[in-house]
């Protein structure tokens, strides 16, 4: 007992929190006694370091001859706050712009001295900045502007931008490489958008290196103009090859921020995660990650070239261009191209596999050879485990913000709606048909208090983002590689009376261990903050060993179709075996 209080005394002193610190107390006053699921445990739980909220200093040292760190293309100097060195901003890439729009990324020309990196770079160009047509529409709704809070920044081609967080640098720690890819679909979105996404939260919490990017999106990244030149062989996919690129940075560069090259998670969510089960079924990016991890984004499906295709020419009819002046399209503004984007969409309606936001990755035979994952795993990932997972309600945020009436929604209401015949945005159709009655009543079973409008909420989101979640956990588990594990974040807001629920994006305040910086969406305090810990400390172990399990956790176990164990994540975090079982298998036959 004297050895154990010596090292709770020397974890005290780097700071692990008092939660943090008696939890590992335990485990060493278990000595050799591990049972099971101890075992499975204590590889990851060995080297989580927390450290509290309440304990960070509040300095800031920003100065172009400290915190200074050498990369391939030249030296950069970052910032530190609250103990983490953070970077922001660094080049990547070359400016997309010119003779390098739809091309594949370039490494950028190198610099001399020292590069500041103390703000954002640019964000990729898409309609909320660019276009006066189709403003963020989230901004003109005061109660759901009020929980976002987004950070649309400045938009440019020169956006193939980096940024770091590091407990330390140059100090050849190897310490685990969180990377993060951010939502919006493939179309919207970027590394600052949200306030839970810089990763000094991780960074803090379990001595990671934490990192996220931008890169091309929409009609910018994802244009297939295969059949204008040879040159565009590569259009359909060079969003996807930035993030390609710069997890290439990441291998080349991290250890001199203190992250080990040859242990990268990457993880998304919504749009994010769609990135990451792409980059899972792309060659290119074999090997450059070790950890995999898809939020709210199961995306099974890829565009085919026909429907790129077809996207892209309604946008050049707009333009007028065509193959005898296509080279003009390297000179037109890329606001034009944007709008010309946009506009197409609306005219002809054709939005593609990702309804409603159109441009996506495009199964072209050498960038993405096949569907990432149809009808099975993608090979080239075989070795990376996977978490993967999703909310209760998911996509009722906006709508819900938008539209409180909702609340008050009516069983007629919610029977149109699920049937497909209530006119629901194509984002929610649960498309149920005859079998709504069927569905709603196994559902009442399991939720009998359930209002009408959490009912339509949840039902959707199962028929969708839940099933969606579970096939590519399956089709991992058969893979027999890696393992998956499967989670469904239920904890619901209490912000505005908790009409949001647990809505799609509200379990990222908790993975990025910011529920305090978000406190508009979470609304802070000690019950948010305890779980906040336990998913990030999941997160964070995963990164590590490629096992989520730590000791403020239940045993968490593998997915496999057979038992399907889910871990749910709320206020008292469980495990189940296929806990929605019953209403899923309503809703699949009410389908056939």
């Amino acid at each position: 007992m004297k050895k154990q209080k010596q090292e709770a005394e020397v974890l005290s002193s780097r700071g692990l929190s008092r939660r943090i610190l008696m939890k590992r107390t335990a485990v060493l006053a278990a000595g050799t006694a591990a049972s099971a699921s101890s075992k499975l445990m204590a590889s990851a739980e060995a080297q989580i370091v927390a450290q509290p909220h309440e304990a960070r200093p509040t300095l800031i040292i920003a100065s172009p001859h400290k915190n200074v760190v050498e990369t391939a293309s030249g030296k950069v100097y970052g910032y530190v706050q609250d103990g983490i060195v953070s970077f922001r901003g660094i080049p990547y890439g070359a400016s997309t712009e010119g003779k390098n729009r739809f091309m594949p990324p370039v490494e950028p020309e190198p610099w001399a001295g020292e590069r500041s990196a103390l703000y954002w770079g640019p964000v990729a160009p898409q309609p909320f900045t660019s276009t006066l047509d189709a403003p963020r529409s989230g901004w003109k709704h005061d109660r759901e502007a009020f929980m976002f809070d987004w950070e649309d920044g400045h938009d440019s081609e020169d956006c193939l931008r980096i940024n770091v967080w590091a407990p330390s640098i140059n100090d050849n720690a190897k310490r685990p490489v969180m990377m993060w890819l951010h939502g919006g679909g493939f179309v919207f979105g970027s590394s600052q958008e949200l306030r839970m996404y810089p990763g000094d939260g991780l960074a803090h919490r379990g001595d990671v290196v934490a990192v996220s990017v931008n890169h091309r999106l929409g009609s910018l990244g994802f244009a297939n103009l295969m059949d204008y030149g040879e040159q565009y062989a590569s259009s359909p996919n060079v969003g996807m090859l930035d993030l390609v690129l710069a997890l290439q940075w990441v291998k080349a560069n991290i250890a001199n921020f203190g992250g080990d090259p040859d242990n990268v998670l990457i993880f998304g969510q919504s749009g994010g995660g769609g990135k990451v089960s792409t980059l899972m079924g792309m060659p290119s990016a074999q090997g450059l990650f070790r950890r995999a991890a898809v939020e709210s984004g199961s995306m099974l499906g890829d565009h085919s070239p026909e429907q790129s295709a077809q996207m892209t020419a309604g946008v050049l009819a707009e333009l007028g261009l065509s193959k005898h002046n296509i080279s003009r399209i390297h000179e037109i503004p890329y606001q034009k191209i944007i709008e010309a984007a946009v506009h197409s969409q609306r005219v002809s309606g054709a939005y593609g596999i990702h309804e409603g936001l159109g441009w996506g990755p495009v199964v072209d035979g050498t960038v993405l050879p096949r569907a990432a994952w149809t009808p099975d795993a993608p090979s080239y990932s075989k070795d990376v485990p996977l978490i993967v997972g999703n909310t209760l309600n998911e996509f009722f945020n906006s709508v819900q913000m938008e539209d409180a009436s909702l609340d008050s929604m009516s069983m007629g209401e919610v029977r149109k709606r699920l049937s497909g015949t209530g006119g629901s945005p194509s984002f929610f159709a649960a498309n149920l048909g005859k079998g709504t009655d069927h569905v709603i009543e196994v559902f009442r079973r399991a939720y009998p208090h359930a209002t009408p409008f959490t009912m339509f909420s949840i039902i959707s989101a199962m028929a969708t983002m839940r099933l969606s979640a579970l096939t590519q956990a399956k089709r991992k588990a058969e893979q027999g590689g890696a393992p998956a594990y499967n989670y469904w974040f239920q904890w619901q807001t209490p912000i505005l009376d908790g009409q949001a629920r647990a809505f799609h994006c509200s379990e990222l305040p908790f993975v990025f261990y910011h529920t305090e910086v978000c406190a508009p969406m979470t609304g802070g305090g000690p019950d948010a903050l305890d779980l906040a810990g336990r998913m990030a400390d999941a997160w964070i172990t995963f990164a590590r060993t490629g096992n989520p399990n730590h000791t403020g956790l239940p045993l968490w176990p593998p997915y496999d179709p057979v038992r399907m164990p889910t871990m749910i994540f709320d206020n008292q975090c469980v495990v189940k075996d296929d806990p929605d079982g019953e209403i899923r298998k309503a809703i699949v036959e009410a389908r056939v």
